[in-house]
Formats: structure tokens, C-alpha cells, sequence
């Protein structure tokens, strides 16, 4: 490869990298903290746990849904956790996720639902839906 083409490489490779840090994340949840997650599970609240990346074209698909959802009446009461998948790895290893457009509900303290990849509405909703029934 010549200079001048691994140069090219290397800045649009550079530029992607700038533009995935500077990304916000897509759902409009509040960033992942323990504290914050603790003080969900004490208090009893729902809680949906929203792992997503910027570049990931399923969580761009997701984050609609999930915000539409995290708004509407019905769930009102939820906290949504957004964690970043490329920068919050101690949070990643926590929840044991392994991939981007994963979603976990909990029920306080209880795990009650996860999903890798699903962008169905009726789906996501079915299993946020489980965390107000505690089914």
C-alpha cells in the first residue's frame, strides 16, 4: 500500500472514530450509572437497561421504539439506563452483555426480561411490560 493511500486509511478512519466518540446515544435514557441503577432497584422502580453504540445500525432502529415507549403513559414510571457500549465496559460486565442493541428490564432487584437485536415494537413492549406485572 502506498504512503499517500495508507494515509487516506488512516484519516477517514480517524474521521469515523471522532464522529462514533462525539455521537450521543440514541434513546434519549439517562447515562448508566451504578448509583443511579442501585437507587432504581431500592426504590422498586422498573428499570430498562439500553445498551447501544452509535455506529450500531439496530440500536438507530431501536431508539424510536424505545423512546416513544420510555415516554408514553404505560411506562411512565420506568427509569431508563443508557449504557455506551464503547466506553462503559465495567457496566457491560456487569449486566453480562456481550453486544450493542441489547435491552434488560428489571423489576427492582429482578432481571425480568433481555433482548439482543430486537426491533419489534410489540416485542419490546411485551417485555417492559413485564417489569409492571412482575410476570
Amino acid at each position: 500500500m502506498s504512503i499517500s493511500r495508507r494515509a487516506v486509511l488512516l484519516a477517514g478512519l480517524a474521521s469515523m472514530c471522532t464522529l462514533a466518540a462525539a455521537s450521543p446515544l440514541l434513546a434519549g435514557g439517562d447515562k448508566f450509572t451504578d448509583g443511579a441503577f442501585e437507587a432504581a432497584q431500592k426504590a422498586g422502580k422498573p428499570i430498562l437497561v439500553d445498551i447501544a453504540a452509535a455506529w450500531c445500525p439496530v440500536c438507530r432502529v431501536q431508539a424510536p421504539i424505545v423512546e416513544d415507549l420510555a415516554m408514553s403513559d404505560r411506562f411512565k414510571e420506568f427509569v431508563h439506563l443508557e449504557i455506551d457500549f464503547d466506553r462503559q465496559k465495567d457496566a457491560l460486565r456487569r449486566f453480562n452483555a456481550q453486544k450493542q442493541s441489547t435491552l434488560i428490564v428489571f423489576r427492582g432487584a429482578v432481571e425480568v426480561g433481555r433482548s439482543i437485536g430486537d426491533t419489534n415494537r410489540a416485542s419490546i413492549e411485551a417485555m417492559m411490560a413485564k417489569a409492571l406485572t412482575g410476570q
